[in-house]
């Protein structure tokens, strides 16, 4: 499941203008989170291994960047903003 959301997040925020509206994508990303800022401690923390484990795999520069940046970008840390 978590690579799954993770799948989808990548797409929108790679996705030019053409293939998704900017607010839209904006509202997506900001609601999930939010989501997962809202998250009970354990399972965030168990979400952090699983992204973490998922970026220490990854060959795509690119991905890996995204996926090191996501528990702070997303609201998995303590002290995260609350939009990628």
């Amino acid at each position: 499941m978590a690579e799954a959301l993770v799948d989808v997040l990548w797409f929108i925020d790679g996705s030019e203008d053409e293939q998704m509206d900017p607010d839209d994508a904006v509202k997506v990303l900001e609601g999930v989170a939010h989501a997962i800022g809202a998250l009970p401690d354990d399972q965030r923390e168990e979400l952090t291994a699983l992204i973490g484990q998922m970026a220490a795999a990854e060959t795509d520069p690119d991905r890996r960047e995204f996926l090191e940046e996501f528990p702070e970008g997303f609201g998995l840390t303590t002290d995260a903003p609350d939009a990628p």
